[in-house]
This record gives C-alpha cells, structure tokens and sequence, in this order.
C-alpha cells in the first residue's frame, strides 16, 4: 500500500538502523516467510519487528483465527497502527531481547514458531546475539525460525556473521529461493530445531 510505503519510509528517516529498509517487504516474501505457520492446531506465533504489517497479515491468514499471534514491536508508531488494524493480534511495544520475559509474564511456555522482520545485518555483534538468544530460548524442541536477509547485504560482514550464528544455533538452516520481485531482492532463511536451548548466551 502506498500509504504503508510512506509510513515506513518516514520512519525509516527517524529510526534508519531500526528500522532497517526504506520500503516494506512485499507479499511473495510474506508467503515465503509464513509457510512455517501451521494451517491446523493452536499454535503459539511470536511475531519480531512487524513493521507495517505485511507478514502480519500473512501469519493471520494462515492461523485463520487459531492459536495466539504475538507481536513484538519497540517504533511507537508501528506498535500504534498494527494494533488498531489487527485487533486480534496481541501487539506489545517491547524490545526482543524481552521476549522471554513477555511469554513468562503471558504464562506462555514456548513459541511455535517465531517469524522476524528485523534488520539483523544493521545490528552490531552483541544485538544480533541477545536477540537470537532470546529467540532461541522462547522456541520448543522442534520450533522453527524464520527470517529474511537482503540479497545485496549478504557478502556484509554483519550478514555473515549472523549466518554464522543462525547454524550453531539451530540444527537445520536451509536457505529459500531469492524472491527477485521484492525490493531490495530478499531471501528467507528456515531454521528448525534449536541446539541446547539451555545451554547458556552464543558465541560468534
């Protein structure tokens, strides 16, 4: 939506590293992003960073009214809007890093799945790992997580590096297709099943 687009774009001017991209990721990258949502049970879906709301509207296509979809978003203005569209997703104005805390204070044991929109290539070192962390310790056994990375920022050394965590993190990362029709051109990356949840921070 052009008025999506302006919004963004204007907060991108205010907050440019948290918010990370001048333009929302387009639908073809929602759907590939999603597919990990089951279309049966009650799931627990933990939404990061949903900006505008384009994987949000995706995630609750696919729940169809089930399960419990929870998103966690810092920009005031994000947080404000997705909740006045989707009165059914339970929108908090929180940092990831927070997440555990969230669930814990929601009497949520784990999280299904965890879908991000955050620019992980614009976050130093030591956020890029408190965030997976908090990812990391917020899935059950066989949870997955999904997010999506810029095509053009992938030779970055920040990229790299949070590649390089994502398979010490999980037991499978697989890499889906480059959706070229996005802008920038995007791909996802589909985690499952977090190594030793327990086992304490990770290490670059």
């Amino acid at each position: 939506m052009i008025s999506d687009a302006s919004t963004f774009f204007a907060q991108f001017i205010r907050h440019p590293l948290a918010t990370g991209a001048v333009l929302p990721s387009g639908s073809t990258l929602a759907r590939d992003i999603t597919a990990a949502v089951p279309r049966v049970g009650h799931p627990l879906v933990v939404e990061l960073g949903p900006g505008t709301g384009v994987f949000t509207r995706a995630i609750q296509r696919r729940l169809a009214g089930r399960g419990h979809h929870l998103a966690v978003e810092v920009n005031p203005k994000f947080a404000t809007d997705l909740a006045r569209r989707h009165p059914t997703v339970e929108v908090v104005r929180a940092d990831a890093t927070n997440l555990g805390q969230m669930l814990a204070q929601r009497q949520l044991v784990t999280a299904d799945v965890v879908i991000s929109g955050l620019p992980w290539a614009a976050f130093p070192a030591g956020r890029q790992r408190a965030i997976l962390d908090a990812v990391i310790g917020a899935l059950g056994a066989d949870g997955v997580f999904t997010t999506f990375a810029y095509r053009h920022a992938l030779p970055t050394r920040p990229a790299r590096r949070f590649h390089s965590l994502l398979t010490g993190a999980f037991d499978e990362v697989t890499v889906g297709r480059t959706v070229w029709t996005n802008l920038p051109p995007a791909l996802v990356y589909h985690c499952r099943r977090p190594l030793n949840p327990d086992a304490g921070p990770l290490t670059s």
